[in-house]
């Protein structure tokens, strides 16, 4: 039987898994190449031969996704996959469209297809979009669980910008871990507040080979989603986030709304900053799409350290990169911090943007007063450096979740932003997760 040629549409996380878990070895396909988009400067490397295995010795070439509709005719493409997250349905279409239009099909992986089964319990925790709450859930259920007696292991979505080779599977205890992975500050912002915590993460590119070895030292796996994607792992209690700030959006972008129909438990976040009219209109989201799950609502409150150094300064916001740009927000705890304890201005620092974070003003258009904290590559954490280096002003409030004074050098004094999640009423998640005692 003649293979199928195989195109495989990601960015540089899902379109990975997807392919170990169901196309390597799979003598039915071949897959002729990935493309990416989303996150720069991930194309114009080869998935290596080290893990696409023996059907591909000379590896998987990954192609921008601009180039599509020519690798399609070029390649006698007959299936593209579509393997990427945070993305709106109608735009989903358009990209169905011009695959359709290029003669080939356009097909979907479910979870039945690729998510790996785990000796231990798992508990995966997902959102509807960028940016809604995950990581300060994530840090709750992990200390809820560690106060139970239980050892928990969280394994982080893949985050994989570097030598796919040495990302196979990684592992992070210590800050020197972090260093001698050489992280971006995109894993930084996911890895350090669980080391802050004692929670060993876990993360890299092959997902099976990442579980058997998180499996050796933890009573429970934690599932830490990324972006809206939906777990790479068969959950036992799958928690998902809505954010009433984005009303609507719980329905409308892929496959945050595949998360909402799966939940278990779906956490309103946000309680606290959202108006009753955006909440109303999420509760009556999760009423037609999954009435059967347990609804614990939530406010996501602020903790500044010295907040009175705030009041009536000069200052720019640095918040979380993701969720500024895919995420599509236009502001995150940095600037809530600047309004809550009277800042006296607000520097906008797009006219001393440079190199590429010149150009992720000119893509997310819909920013302005915040820097995004952009660092998927050392020039790039270099830019952002010049960036603010350029810019005067009294006090840098960073919103981002990690400190960033550990990977940027400048003599502006930082004032960090966190947020944590406190439930609103009962269930709690206490409530939820008392059952794995």
């Amino acid at each position: 039987m003649e293979k199928v040629n195989v195109i495989i549409m990601g960015a540089a996380g899902r379109d990975f898994h997807v392919f170990n878990t169901y196309f390597r070895g799979n003598e039915r396909y071949n897959v002729v190449g990935f493309t990416a988009t989303q996150i720069p400067n991930i194309h114009g490397r080869k998935y290596p031969k080290e893990l696409a295995g023996e059907l591909y010795p000379e590896g998987i070439s990954i192609y921008p996704e601009e180039e599509l509709v020519n690798l399609i005719k070029l390649q006698r493409v007959q299936q593209v996959i579509f393997a990427y997250s945070d993305i709106d349905h109608e735009e989903v279409m358009h990209k169905a469209s011009t695959v359709l239009s290029a003669g080939a099909d356009f097909r979907f992986m479910g979870p039945e297809n690729t998510s790996i089964k785990s000796t231990k319990p798992v508990i995966s925790v997902c959102a509807v979009r960028t940016g809604v709450g995950k990581s300060q859930t994530t840090r709750k259920v992990c200390k809820i669980l560690k106060d139970m007696g239980k050892t928990v292991v969280a394994i982080r979505h893949p985050m994989p910008y570097g030598d796919l080779k040495e990302q196979i599977s990684q592992r992070f205890a210590t800050y020197e871990d972090l260093d001698r992975h050489k992280c971006t500050i995109e894993e930084r912002e996911e890895y350090e507040p669980h080391i802050d915590n004692g929670i060993i993460v876990y993360s890299g590119v092959d997902y099976e080979t990442i579980l058997r070895e998180a499996e050796k030292e933890a009573d429970v796996i934690i599932w830490d989603g990324g972006n809206n994607d939906f777990p790479f792992y068969h959950s036992d209690l799958n928690i998902v986030l809505v954010d009433p700030l984005r009303p609507g959006h719980e329905l409308k972008f892929h496959p945050g709304e595949t998360n909402l129909k799966m939940a278990d438990v779906i956490v309103i976040n946000k309680i606290d900053s959202a108006n009753k009219a955006d909440v109303d209109t999420v509760r009556d989201s999760i009423e037609k799409a999954n009435p059967n799950a347990v609804v614990i609502e939530a406010a996501s409150p602020i903790a500044v350290e010295n907040p009175e150094s705030i009041k009536n300064k000069r200052v720019l916001i640095i918040e979380d990169g993701p969720t500024l740009t895919h995420g599509g927000m236009k502001y995150g705890a940095g600037t809530v911090a600047a309004r809550k304890y009277g800042a006296g201005e607000i520097i906008d620092p797009r006219p001393h943007a440079v190199g590429s974070i010149k150009e992720t003003y000119e893509k997310y258009s819909h920013l302005s007063d915040i820097l995004p904290a952009m660092g998927y590559g050392d020039t790039q954490v270099k830019e952002l450096e010049e960036t603010i280096n350029k810019i005067d002003c009294d006090l840098i409030i960073s919103g981002t979740p990690i400190d960033i004074r550990r990977v940027i050098s400048t003599d502006k004094p930082i004032e960090r932003v966190e947020y944590y999640l406190q439930e609103i009423g009962d269930p709690t998640l206490e409530d939820v997760l008392s059952k794995f005692k």
